[in-house]
């Protein structure tokens, strides 16, 4: 039986509010977000290291005074490194693998309040848009069993959208929260490069393309935690700019009069789903009718070049990961301490050389650079988060005939015949089709956020992805307030719940 009915009709502030207030206790939260997680996970395979025992516990003491005091929390099974529990960053190479340390944002998110109740899904080492690693299995989406929650914080997205939690941790390099987020109908926003801790092990996670922060039913959740976790941390190699206000506060605040840019056109060429334009327009329309200046604009960027030089990165940080493995297990790892296709993408790494790696990152310096002076014009760029509602499980895996190339290739060690051949282009191409838009701002270190207003003719969640300039979350949060109220989606819940 429900320990507490009323849990989901809470987000993450209003739970706190019911601890402070004394209407509930923490340990009653653990309690219901545990009965939902039993009856939930079974389906979904969402959360892979269960900590619920200990979670009762930690209820049951004194709790950091913070925002999300009491309030259940999930952890992505990637970067968040948490003392004494094991961390498998969805690997073979890292399934016993526990850490001695706390990392420096799990600190953060202890002392904002919630409470630990164990650690989600993901792709190995977060390489893919969709979350079905084979250490642990696929993860499903709670709108729809057969199919993704995208990736690569996929267990995060499907434990929130399903009312196990109001609110987990996720991590974007190239849309990992914002992918999830579109798929699964909730509020995912990447933050500033740099805007979140990386400490103590990690500096510039592949090269300050990756942020980690969180995936929320609300808006003011998201700007709480982000209140509560900004910030650079020792030894740090970069800081986003500080914040002028807390960003709670920025959500009651108006946007005034914004200048919006839209575009729904793949910036690769490929095809984009007549849902996901109309989802982006729908928006455009709603931001006038709130009285802002909308037009249809791009910036002149080459998104083929871009996402090439993407996958130089990709390949070389792969091929570190594979390295760095030795280290944190206390051996070599070999061929099968991981899929195919990482193991594939760590090859490729070896055959770039020190110039290629830095024109791509001298391409990212140029595409901050163009939309820096884009946004002298619009204060807000629209563009789908995806080019296609979530593939069904398994679609997007390699075949046989794939992993076997991909097998002949690293063993006769013809990454660079792979490389001359064009080879490397189709597969970055073919990669990020379905998912072409969220790299930019990963690219340039801008903030950017995924809105769940729209839904697919399927009935499934489309998010839009609206980006701000470098530093302006703020702008976001007041953007994203203002959309949250004109066009509510907190009571859009998905057909599996634990009610049902």
């Amino acid at each position: 039986m429900d320990p507490l009915p009323e849990y989901e009709k809470y987000d993450g502030l209003g739970l706190a509010a019911l601890v402070r207030d004394k209407q509930v206790g923490p340990a009653e939260l653990v309690k219901a977000a545990i009965y939902r997680a039993e009856k939930l996970n079974p389906s979904l395979n969402a959360i892979v290291t269960p900590a619920y025992e200990s979670a009762l516990e930690y209820a049951g003491k004194g709790l950091s005074d913070g925002p999300f005091s009491g309030v259940p929390f999930l952890l992505k099974d990637l970067l968040a490194a948490w003392k004494g529990v094991r961390m498998t960053s969805g690997s073979r190479a890292y399934k016993d693998y526990v850490p001695d340390y706390d990392s420096e944002l799990v600190k953060r998110f202890r002392r904002s309040g919630v409470v630990f109740l164990g650690k989600t899904n993901t792709p190995e080492f977060g390489l893919m848009g969709v979350t079905e690693p084979e250490l642990h299995g696929p993860t499903r989406n709670p709108w729809d069993l057969s199919r993704t929650p995208g990736g690569s914080s996929g267990g995060s997205a499907a434990a929130v959208a399903s009312g196990i939690v109001p609110l987990a941790s996720g991590g974007d390099g190239g849309g990992s929260i914002r992918i999830p987020s579109a798929y699964c109908g909730l509020f995912g926003m990447k933050p500033t490069r740099f805007r979140t801790p990386t400490g103590p092990v990690k500096g510039r996670i592949w090269h300050g393309a990756a942020v980690e922060h969180v995936l929320t039913r609300s808006v003011r959740d998201c700007a709480a935690m982000l209140d509560a976790v900004q910030g650079p941390d020792r030894g740090a190699p970069f800081a986003a700019p500080p914040p002028r206000a807390p960003y709670l506060e920025e959500t009651d605040k108006e946007p005034g009069i914004l200048r919006a840019a839209f575009c729904t056109e793949s910036p690769l060429g490929t095809d984009v789903d007549p849902e996901c334009k109309a989802a982006v327009e729908d928006a455009a329309h709603l931001l006038e009718e709130m009285g802002h200046k909308v037009e249809e604009a791009r910036p002149a960027l080459d998104g083929i070049f871009l996402a090439r030089s993407f996958f130089v990165l990709y390949f070389g940080e792969v091929a570190a990961d594979i390295k760095e493995a030795a280290r944190d297990i206390g051996r070599k790892p070999g061929r099968k301490d991981f899929e195919m296709t990482t193991w594939f993408f760590g090859e490729l790494g070896k055959y770039y050389s020190a110039r290629d790696f830095t024109e791509a990152i001298r391409s990212w310096d140029n595409a901050a650079r163009v939309m820096g002076e884009f946004h002298e014009n619009y204060d807000l760029y629209l563009t789908p988060v995806t080019a296609a509602p979530p593939a069904r499980i398994g679609e997007l895996l390699p075949g046989a005939a794939e992993k076997a190339a991909m097998a002949i290739i690293s063993v006769l060690r013809l990454g660079r015949l792979a490389k001359a051949t064009g080879m490397i282009q189709k597969l970055a191409l073919d990669i990020l089709a379905r998912t072409p838009f969220t790299q930019l701002a990963n690219f340039t270190g801008q903030p950017a956020m995924s809105l769940p207003l729209y839904e697919h003719a399927s009935g499934l969640p489309c998010g839009v992805q609206v980006m701000a300039p470098f530093g302006g979350e703020a702008l976001l949060f007041r953007t994203a307030a203002q959309m949250e109220k004109a066009r509510p989606w907190f009571h859009k819940r998905p057909p599996l719940r634990a009610d049902q």
